[in-house]
């Protein structure tokens, strides 16, 4: 009979413990947060049509990274606090970081959180603040893949779900009859984004509370990371003239709380993704919110949203055998292009004076701009989508303002029990209406903020029902 020591003994019932089934493939898991906040000022904020100079930051900028390996199957998560990051800067990013870790590009998926309070990381700006942030942010978010990829151990992954339905809301209205105004074109919608309280009746479209979590845990069970996901466009109200992660930045800082009180555990790493958010903001029109300091608002949804997930947290069934794969596809979709009598308009109303601009329509020459620069773009765009398994929880990713009944339907109809969806990753096209959307009219399906073949939303579902299907084979 083998004689064990007492150190041997202890050290094989822990391993028994931790480990169990011989033979076992272990995931494993790694994460980082690396700063992206501007280093030089003023930087320009483009988050609305007349963009407006930052001279400092409420609060930081990050890019944070959740790396995933099993075996031969990997997968990098990157969420960035940015308004979006044009697909060739992503392309660059993620050649960069194969580069530097031996990952494949199409192991890393990169996604912007939206928020309206960040300068742009894309653009051709030779101001000197604007070039030091392009590269700051560049170098952040590639340090941030190979941190995270450089860290990996071996981990457990629970996978749960709350609900927090009191701060979303759909924002695309159908109105009281004869009160709908003129679009940018001079047509009339069916619908309006965001209208006067007075003039509502119904809402255009649901909406979805889910708080998704991916919890990560070191071997031993303590908190090592989470990833969470709720179908919520940016907050704002940030004070005039400052950088901020919006509520997304906010979560990231609650949540080592929620996860071990007054004493966050040590390197921690929260980070919350945007679900399909294209019609969905936190403006509640049928009620009376009270009015609210800078600042407040983004507080108030941040810690909702941690109190969900956290809740959703607490009774996880945490696994380190788990299948990680992931799948990408270029899809080569149809660009939606004016037509002539448009294209001609948009030059009259781009002669206009500023004063003949006063009897447009509301945007007129926004759009017009928006048209002239459409009429030059090629007749197709390819766009990258991909689908990532991790046991039974699925994430799929689109580079679009998602309307939320596409995700909705792709949640429904998915082979994976779990699926979450994350909006404005590996590029950023526009707005992706369904079809019956795009009927209804409104900001989101315009010409010029919706860019795509009408039929895209249909195409791009499929493709990533197909991909979810080979994932779990």
């Amino acid at each position: 009979m083998i004689q064990l020591s007492r150190h041997q003994y202890l050290t094989t019932l822990a391993i028994f413990f931790l480990y169990p089934t011989i033979g076992w493939t272990q995931i494993k898991a790694g994460l980082s947060a690396i700063e992206v906040t501007p280093p030089e000022w003023p930087v320009t904020l483009r988050g609305s049509f007349n963009p407006k100079k930052a001279e400092s930051a409420h609060d930081p900028l990050h890019a944070r990274s959740f790396a995933m390996q099993n075996g031969e199957g990997r997968a990098v998560i990157t969420i960035v606090d940015i308004l979006f990051i044009a697909q060739d800067t992503v392309d660059e990013i993620k050649e960069e970081a194969a580069k530097r870790t031996g990952w494949k590009t199409t192991e890393m998926l990169i996604a912007g959180t939206h928020t309206h309070s960040a300068p742009s990381a894309t653009g051709s700006s030779n101001e000197p603040p604007e070039v030091a942030f392009r590269e700051h942010f560049f170098e952040g978010v590639v340090t941030s893949i190979e941190e995270a990829i450089g860290s990996l151990e071996p981990a457990r992954l629970g996978f749960g779900s709350g609900e927090e339905p009191s701060e979303v809301f759909n924002r695309r209205w159908f109105l009281k009859e004869g009160t709908m105004p003129p679009n940018p074109f001079g047509g009339i919608d069916q619908v309006k984004m965001n209208p006067p309280r007075d003039l509502i009746d119904r809402p255009a479209g649901p909406t979805d509370p889910e708080v998704a979590v991916i919890s990560i845990q070191r071997a031993n069970g303590k908190p090592m990371g989470l990833f969470a996901n709720y179908a919520l466009h940016y907050v704002g109200s940030i004070p005039g003239g400052q950088v901020s992660a919006d509520y997304f930045g906010e979560f990231a800082r609650l949540i080592p709380y929620r996860m071990a009180g007054r004493t966050p555990p040590e390197n921690f790493v929260a980070m919350m993704s945007n679900g399909a958010s294209g019609d969905i903001n936190n403006i509640d029109f049928a009620g009376n919110r009270a009015p609210r300091a800078p600042f407040e608002q983004i507080q108030q949804v941040a810690t909702k949203a941690a109190d969900a997930a956290y809740r959703a947290t607490r009774e996880l069934d945490y696994k380190t055998d788990l299948t990680v794969g992931m799948k990408e596809r270029r899809v080569t979709l149809k660009n939606r292009k004016p037509d002539p009598e448009l294209i001609e308009e948009s030059k009259r109303i781009l002669e206009m004076t500023g004063e003949e601009l006063k009897a447009e329509p509301r945007l007129a020459s926004h759009y017009a701009l928006r048209i002239l620069n459409l009429a030059e773009v090629p007749e197709t765009t390819e766009v990258a989508i991909q689908a990532i398994r991790i046991g039974d929880q699925a994430i799929v990713a689109l580079p679009f303002e998602v309307l939320v009944e596409i995700g909705l339907e792709l949640k429904k109809r998915s082979p994976f029990p779990r699926t979450l969806i994350v909006e404005i990753a590996n590029g950023a096209f526009g707005y992706l209406p369904p079809p019956h959307q795009h009927e209804l009219g409104g900001y989101e399906t315009w010409l010029g903020t919706s860019k795509m073949e009408k039929e895209a939303s249909v195409i791009l579902t499929e493709h990533l029902l197909e991909m979810l299907e080979e994932l779990q084979q």
